[in-house]
């Protein structure tokens, strides 16, 4: 997208803010870190404190507890992906709340950045499902350091009306299928479609990063890349080319499937048979931060049933508090993809493994040579 289009889908609001800031960041472009554009958190309020967020999440809905408290929301300020958030916080910037995935919460951890949660703070806790709480690295001499706040999944969202699925169950195999050359998209992130390759390459995440399931996950990668119209982390995009019938399938987040499904445009979200990828999203507390009573209120907002409900019927995503699906009916939460018993969601997915750094840069730089015809 050149520089003219852009703004122009920035006037029309063709394109959301998190979309905005990931295009900016894969192109590398630098990111000035802001509060959310909203009249309220534009003065960035002296005696409030500071949510260091994706973009997207930066809205009063997702803190509803602490509007009331407060009078108006925190101050918001957002990046485009966490490894961008963690670099600004090396390097000195200092938050009350951050907003981290699962599979970075040991490398969080591991800076000495963020401090464990006191969770009797937290009055929403108790109805916090616990798979969520025990991820992986997350809880360290039985504190958690994270609290898991959202949850999805990213599979593939497809036109019902254009694709064959034969008689067949959904697959990952609908992004390698040979019919629909030049007409599939794929996230341009590894972060999800490395780990989606694994998935359908039968690459246990526990082996992801040997030498013979990194192989793998490449040669399929590799197969794969004759057949893709575009790699993009702007959903939007990918949105509107399935919506034109450009695209038949794309890999995408839960959302997509939500504002397609909301237009009009016959799509589903798979379910794929050998499993999505699941992940879990949430907030870890500053060691430094600079009003910690009022962090903690933020947190204990993001943990809301109130929070829940505009995550849920806004975004389609799941939420950790078990009381937000009481808030929908049966037949609201299967239009979502949602159920009144997400443990089964969960517990059908893959949650990603956190890895190491030198993993993640090693499968970075392989992905961008096979999305360059490497």
């Amino acid at each position: 997208m050149d520089t003219r289009d852009l703004i122009a889908r920035i006037k029309n609001r063709d394109i959301s803010r998190r979309d905005l800031l990931q295009g900016m960041s894969a192109a590398g472009l630098a990111v000035v870190m802001t509060p959310a554009m909203s009249r309220i958190a534009k003065a960035a309020a002296a005696d409030q404190a500071t949510y260091f967020t994706w973009g997207g999440y930066d809205v009063p809905e997702f803190v509803p507890t602490y509007v009331t408290k407060h009078g108006e929301p925190p101050n918001f300020a957002t990046f485009g992906g966490s490894e961008e958030a963690l670099t600004k916080m090396l390097a000195g910037y200092v938050v009350d709340v951050a907003h981290p995935c699962n599979q970075a919460i040991p490398r969080w951890i591991a800076t000495g950045l963020f401090q464990p949660l006191d969770t009797s703070r937290l009055s929403n806790w108790p109805d916090i499902m616990p798979e969520l709480i025990n991820l992986e690295g997350n809880v360290v001499d039985g504190k958690p350091y994270m609290a898991p706040t959202d949850w999805g999944r990213t599979s593939i969202t497809y036109r019902t009306d254009l694709v064959d699925l034969q008689g067949q169950e959904e697959s990952w195999g609908m992004l390698w299928d040979e019919r629909y050359k030049g007409r599939l998209g794929m996230l341009a992130s590894g972060g999800d479609s490395w780990w989606c390759g694994a998935i359908y390459a039968g690459v246990d995440f526990k082996d992801i990063a040997s030498e013979e399931g990194f192989k793998k996950v490449a040669a399929i990668m590799r197969k794969q890349r004759p057949l893709i119209r575009t790699y993009t982390d702007d959903t939007t995009s990918l949105e509107q080319a399935l919506a034109s019938g450009e695209l038949v399938a794309a890999m995408t987040w839960d959302s997509s499937a939500v504002v397609l499904k909301g237009e009009g445009v016959p799509v589903t979200f798979a379910n794929p048979k050998e499993g999505a990828l699941t992940w879990v999203c949430g907030a870890m507390m500053h060691k430094d931060a600079p009003k910690p009573d009022k962090a903690y209120d933020i947190i204990d907002a993001l943990l809301s049933p109130e929070a829940g409900k505009w995550l849920i019927g806004e975004n389609g995503y799941g939420h950790s508090n078990t009381k937000s699906f009481e808030l929908f009916s049966d037949d609201e939460l299967t239009a979502l993809g949602l159920s009144s018993n997400p443990a089964d969601i969960l517990s059908a997915g893959k949650f990603q493994i956190p890895q190491t750094q030198e993993f993640e840069t090693a499968m970075n730089k392989e992905f961008e040579q096979i999305k360059a015809g490497f």
